[in-house]
């Protein structure tokens, strides 16, 4: 690829492209799970939620149990991207921690690490920087979002070079697979840029790339909103965590929002907050949310949010039990944490041997 500037934006075909990429990695790793690596994770900027579980946390499981070599990143140098504190901090890395084990998260097959305790990861950030332009970084969209999202916030260096350091995530550890969704394909475009500029202009001394092109896994759940038809979003307290009681879980229910036509319908365009809750019943019980909203017919709200209270409540029972043990073992947790940091450091200091051996910087 040329240092031409590349678009970021997301388009119907491109959208279209990744399914299909989607569907032939599928197909992929059932064949031959060895050919692949995934880096994925997550910001501990709060405890995790349903949304984050039936988006994209149960998905890493499967991932993980068909056999891919999994790295799981608590990115916890990306929560003063656009803030001034960190808040409290170390508790939020081990209830992230604490949430990735119980939902079935093996350290024993997957590489669980924190952004801060692999500086070698974090030195790919400045070579990286040379690849990209400062127009690239400003009209990637999810910058952009993020920004608007701050309010009239001035953006931090660390915001605006997001993209760049999320590349140097996934390929410190030689990631070619990326689970994301729709909104983040433009950051892994960018990595692919990151990626390629590279090679072309210093991989050119070795047999091999040294970097491969990473490709996204579209998560099966794009669009699970919060209890209040809004987007699910932990600083709106419209989510329902995954270590919370099922008595805590009832109440918020509760008070979901729905409307005024007792009989039931699946219909996300017109009646986006009872397809909402439907759609949760459903990926809780692996049923069809048509089916769901046949069965409850004429029983209104009430009788819908029952059905999904009961959904969630048993299909999480087993997860909270698994959390609630967890974070009572907290030398498990420390021991858990600092293998995987243990392990990620030797991977990038070998990465980072590699970039200066490109670039020439070995003396």
């Amino acid at each position: 690829m040329t240092d031409n500037t590349a678009q970021l934006d997301i388009t119907d075909a491109s959208l279209e492209h990744a399914r299909q990429t989607s569907a032939k990695i599928e197909a992929a790793i059932d064949k031959d799970p060895s050919e692949f690596r995934v880096l994925t994770g997550a910001r501990p900027t709060g405890n995790l939620h349903i949304g984050h579980y039936f988006g994209a946390l149960r998905n890493w499981v499967s991932i993980q149990q068909r056999g891919v070599d999994t790295w799981l990143l608590i990115a916890d140098y990306q929560v003063i991207t656009d803030r001034d504190d960190t808040g409290p901090l170390r508790e939020r890395v081990y209830s992230l921690l604490t949430d990735y084990l119980a939902i079935g998260m093996d350290p024993e097959e997957t590489t669980i690490f924190a952004h801060s305790q692999v500086p070698e990861l974090n030195e790919l950030l400045l070579p990286f920087l040379s690849l990209v332009s400062d127009a690239e970084l400003r009209r990637n969209p999810t910058v952009k979002a993020e920004l608007d999202a701050t309010g009239d916030r001035p953006m931090s260096g660390l915001l605006l070079t997001y993209p760049v350091h999320q590349a140097a995530d996934i390929l410190f550890c030689k990631a070619n697979l990326v689970p994301v969704g729709k909104d983040q394909l433009p950051h892994l475009e960018q990595t692919r840029v990151v990626a390629d500029r590279f090679e072309s202009r210093y991989g050119h001394a070795g047999a091999t790339r040294v970097f491969p092109r990473p490709q996204g896994l579209l998560s099966e759940a794009e669009n699970v909103l919060g209890l209040d038809g809004t987007k699910m979003s932990k600083s709106k307290g419209n989510t329902i965590e995954l270590g919370m009681s099922a008595d805590e879980t009832a109440k918020l229910i509760k008070r979901a929002v729905t409307d005024s036509d007792r009989h039931i319908t699946y219909d996300p365009e017109n009646r986006p907050e009872v397809s909402n809750l439907l759609l949760l019943a459903a990926l809780a019980s692996g049923r069809d949310p048509r089916e769901i909203a046949t069965e409850i017919g004429d029983g209104g709200g009430g009788t819908l949010k029952a059905v999904v209270t009961e959904a969630i409540n048993e299909h999480l029972a087993p997860v909270r039990q698994r959390r609630a043990e967890l974070a009572n073992d907290q030398a498990y947790l420390e021991s858990v944490l600092n293998r995987g940091n243990q392990r990620a450091r030797e991977r990038a200091v070998q990465t980072l041997d590699e970039v200066h051996a490109a670039l020439g910087m070995v003396y």
